[in-house]
C-alpha cells in the first residue's frame, strides 16, 4: 500500500524524479503522442518533405479543420502528432520566434535555431509545478542556407536531427520502412514517393488524396508549399498507391 502511494506521488509531481530516474508525466506525454495519427518527415538533396495522415472520424467533418501541417515561416514547415491544442500553442510560439528573429536581425531564422527555441520552451514545462508537459511531438523541416534540415521535438524538450523519421501511431513500422528504402541522394519527387509509401505501408498499401496531407520545401526556392489534392493524387498514381475503391466495389458485388 505504501509503495502504491509513493508511485502516485511520482505520477502527480511533474518536477519529482522517481527513484529510477524517470519523470512519469513526460513518459505519459510520449504515450499521448503515440495516440496521434502518423506524421512523416524526409530530407533529400532536393529539399524536405512532410506528409501526414489526416484521418477523418466522420464524413460530416470538414477536412480543412484537421490541422497537422503548419507553415512556421516561408522556409520552414512543421508537422505534428499528439494533442492538437498543444500543437497549436507550440506552432504559434514558433511563428512568433520566427518573426522576432526577422525583425531583430533582418534575416530568416535558422531551422535548428527555431527548433531549439521550441524545445527550450517545452523543457520549461518539465520543471514547473502546477503545469503538465506538452502532449505533442513536432517534425520541423526547412531549408537553411540552401541546405535541407529536419528535426524532431520530444515532450521532454529534447531536439533530434534526422534524415527521415515518423512520429505518432505506428512509428516503429513506418521507420522500419524508411530505413529499408531511404536514399540520401534522392531528389524531392523521390522523397515524396518515399513518404507516401511509408504512410501506405501501415494503411493496407493504398491511400486517398483526401486522407493525407503533403507539404514540401524545395532547396532551390526555400519556400514552403502545400500540395493540393490533384498533385497528391498524381504522386499516388505514379507510385501505385492510389486507392480507387475498385476492390471495395468488387467485394460488395461478391456479397450480393
Amino acid at each position: 500500500m505504501q509503495g502504491q502511494s509513493q508511485q502516485q506521488a511520482y505520477d502527480r509531481g511533474i518536477t519529482i524524479f522517481s527513484p529510477d530516474g524517470r519523470l512519469y508525466q513526460v513518459e505519459y506525454a510520449r504515450e499521448a503522442v503515440k495516440r496521434g495519427t502518423a506524421s512523416i518527415g524526409v530530407r533529400t538533396e532536393g529539399g524536405v518533405v512532410l506528409a501526414v495522415d489526416k484521418r477523418i472520424r466522420s464524413p460530416l467533418m470538414e477536412r480543412n479543420s484537421v490541422e497537422k501541417l503548419h507553415k512556421a515561416d516561408d522556409h520552414i514547415g512543421i508537422a505534428s502528432a499528439g494533442h492538437v491544442a498543444d500543437a497549436r500553442q507550440l506552432i504559434d510560439m514558433a511563428r512568433r520566434q520566427a518573426q522576432v528573429n526577422q525583425l531583430r536581425y533582418g534575416e530568416p531564422i535558422g531551422v535548428e535555431t527555431l527548433t531549439k527555441e521550441v524545445t527550450d520552451f517545452i523543457q520549461q514545462y518539465t520543471q514547473v509545478g502546477g503545469a503538465r508537459p506538452f502532449g505533442v511531438a513536432l517534425i520541423v523541416g526547412g531549408v537553411e542556407d540552401g541546405e535541407p534540415r529536419l528535426f524532431e521535438t520530444d515532450p521532454s524538450g529534447t531536439p533530434y536531427e534526422w534524415q527521415a523519421l515518423a512520429i505518432g501511431a505506428d512509428r516503429g513500422e513506418i521507420e522500419d520502412y524508411l530505413e529499408e528504402n531511404y536514399d540520401e541522394s534522392a531528389d524531392l519527387d523521390t522523397g515524396v514517393g518515399l513518404a507516401l509509401g511509408a504512410l501506405a505501408s501501415v494503411n493496407d498499401g493504398k491511400l486517398t488524396p483526401e486522407g493525407i496531407g503533403v507539404a514540401v520545401i524545395p532547396s532551390d526556392t526555400a519556400q514552403y508549399e502545400d500540395l493540393d489534392d490533384a498533385q497528391v493524387e498524381s504522386y499516388l498514381d505514379e507510385h501505385g498507391l492510389l486507392d480507387t475503391g475498385e476492390e471495395d466495389e468488387e467485394d460488395e458485388e461478391d456479397e450480393e
